[in-house]
């Protein structure tokens, strides 16, 4: 395994896709191998903890992905990861997964890393579909970060039935409606989060992808 100082010197820049046994995980290998960027789908804790910046995908339920996390160590090298001050970028049930808690699994606590709740999309009267699958728009609350050059309003693509209530309203660099107010996307520190994917949402969602990897060099 090349070191993460010679990697630095030769200027190349590793991405590790975090593999806890759940997650839309080639998806987004596709998309930073489009943009031109080095990454890997590991589980492995010095090579996670080695790279540029990581990522967590997810795509199933709250307390199977934290089990499967428990299980394996991943949660522990997840807030070792963030410990590091590297950019560190959830997508979808990665987003979810990183608050304390969510009403699709009461029994079980989330990483804690940010503080907030995980909430069932409310349909009053059946009126909505759930989940909430397809395109919707980003009211953009903060224009750094992955949303650098990212017009307000850019649609993107949403797969859930769980939204985010973030408790620090500080956090939230994005916001969507459907069926009520949800916070789409976070920002602290080097911790970024969509509920969202970007690996699926055309120009706009790769040009995120772009931006967290310029901030990983």
């Amino acid at each position: 395994m090349i070191t993460e100082t010679l990697r630095k010197g030769m200027g190349v820049t590793m991405v590790s896709i975090i593999d806890y046994g759940a997650g839309n995980l080639q998806s987004v290998m596709k998309a930073l191998h489009y943009i031109g960027c080095e990454c890997e789908i590991t589980n492995d804790r010095k090579k996670i903890l080695h790279s540029d910046g990581a990522i967590l995908p997810g795509v199933g339920s709250f307390g199977d992905a934290m089990n499967s996390m428990h299980d394996c160590g991943i949660d522990e090298t997840v807030r070792d990861f963030v410990q590091t001050g590297k950019p560190f970028l959830g997508i979808c049930l990665g987003l979810q997964l990183l608050f304390t808690e969510s009403e699709e699994s009461p029994d079980v606590r989330g990483l804690g890393l940010l503080k907030g709740t995980i909430c069932k999309i409310p349909n009053a009267g059946g009126t909505l579909k759930i989940p909430h699958m397809g395109w919707n728009s980003l009211d953009i609350r903060k224009t750094d970060g992955i949303f650098t050059g990212i017009p307000q309003n850019t649609y993107v693509y949403f797969v859930h039935s769980y939204f985010l209530k973030a408790d620090d309203e500080n956090i939230v660099s994005s916001q969507t409606e459907y069926g009520t107010v949800i916070d789409s996307s976070v920002q602290y520190q080097n911790i970024m989060a969509t509920q969202f994917h970007p690996e699926k949402s055309g120009q706009a969602g790769l040009q995120m992808l772009k931006n967290f990897v310029k901030m990983c060099k």
